[in-house]
């Protein structure tokens, strides 16, 4: 089988999306299927890189001008096209006869723009981009679903849609247990003696991460006797503006900005706990990050965040700071049981089980194709 992936603009930097991409190259490849990845050129950008203003807009010629004619030629020699991420449904309409699947990893800019969340507001262009990228989805031949959560999202916004189905994201990256020397590195780095515990918080500045209420919540622990002296690194996106000043009148706060996978699986691995309230989320991967490196997780009581976690994690209130630390506090001389319970979890997130669920979607669309094979080049 002939399976053409349609991935990210590169410039765009979507680093999971880029991640998700791989992996399916990388497993699909190594079960005998030709694959192909396909994603739109940076030529305008490249040739007009030293323009700083419309920066933006130039790679808007590429992805959607130039790229389409070029997806067209290659679809026609794929017997498949996976579109990795649905924020670029839009090319499905460039798929002609070939089976097209495509890959919904959340709904939260798409409700975002219909008013489902009025702490995010969306502006007009915005409005029109996400309905634009809504309406696309209609042109494929089946929805996966990244989560449970992230299906019910979508069949309420496409009724009438097409087929859908829940594949869980399997654990991307390298991560298992890190050695103690490793830990001892990332926590000189981090200015954090071989003693201090801490609690760890992953993720960008996006509203629904919830990044005030981590800070809240290690407020409201810091009350309790068990947690007074504990730290708190936020990996992921710099702290700016009130967030900042937020952490610097709480103390205590580590920024880690932008850390590799080596330096998360040692964040991960020497943590009390990972703190990880959103509010919304399509899959939450740095959960099964943390249970896969031995962390114990203090996540959202709601799916998809306690759906990926199952029943190896803390799970509070993200709204209630008081009562998310009441929990806390209750349960964290459990955290042996948790972090041993969050191995176990994470098996059920392999990368073997995802592909046989991915191929097995495969099949069905191109049920005459129903082995790899060797066949011509897709270029």
């Amino acid at each position: 089988m002939r399976i053409l992936l349609v991935a990210n603009y590169e410039p765009d930097r979507q680093r999971s999306m880029a991640r998700y991409a791989e992996m399916l190259q990388d497993q699909l490849v190594k079960r005998g299927y030709q694959v192909k990845v396909a994603r739109p050129p940076a030529i305008i950008t490249r040739l007009l890189k030293r323009i700083d203003g419309p920066r933006r807009w130039l790679g808007y010629i590429d992805k959607f001008v130039l790229f389409p004619p070029l997806l067209w030629l290659r679809a026609r020699r794929a017997d498949l096209v996976h579109v990795c991420d649905h924020s670029n449904s839009f090319y499905l309409r460039w798929t002609g006869g070939t089976p097209r699947v495509i890959t919904a990893h959340d709904a939260l800019a798409i409700r975002s723009a219909l008013g489902h969340f009025p702490q995010n507001p969306t502006r007009a262009t915005g409005v029109a981009f996400q309905r634009w990228i809504l309406s696309g989805l209609n042109h494929a031949d089946r929805i996966i679903c990244v989560s449970e959560k992230t299906r019910q999202d979508f069949e309420a916004l496409l009724p009438a849609g097409p087929a859908m189905t829940v594949i869980p994201n399997p654990l991307g990256g390298d991560f298992y247990p890190a050695h103690a020397t490793d830990v001892a590195q990332v926590r000189a780095a981090c200015g954090l003696t071989a003693g201090e515990e801490y609690l760890l918080h992953v993720g960008k500045d996006n509203w629904y991460k919830n990044r005030s209420g981590v800070l809240r919540i290690t407020a409201e622990l810091r009350k309790y006797p068990r947690f007074r002296n504990v730290k708190l690194v936020m990996a992921g996106a710099p702290l700016a503006g009130p967030l900042r000043r937020l952490a610097e009148e709480l103390q205590g706060v580590v920024a880690c900005v932008g850390p590799g996978d080596e330096q998360l699986r040692a964040l991960y691995s020497g943590a009390l706990a990972l703190l990880f309230p959103s509010i919304e989320e399509g899959f939450g991967w740095p959960i099964l990050e943390a249970q896969a490196c031995g962390c114990p997780v203090i996540t959202t009581a709601r799916p998809p965040m306690s759906e990926v976690a199952g029943s190896a994690a803390i799970l509070i209130d993200p709204d209630d700071a008081v009562g998310a630390a009441h929990m806390v506090a209750a349960r964290i001389a459990d955290a042996d049981a948790l972090a041993s319970g969050g191995l176990n979890n994470v098996q059920n997130y392999s990368r073997n089980h995802a592909l046989d669920a991915y191929c097995a979607v495969y099949q069905e669309l191109a049920p005459s194709l129903l082995q790899p094979r060797e066949s011509i080049a897709l270029s």
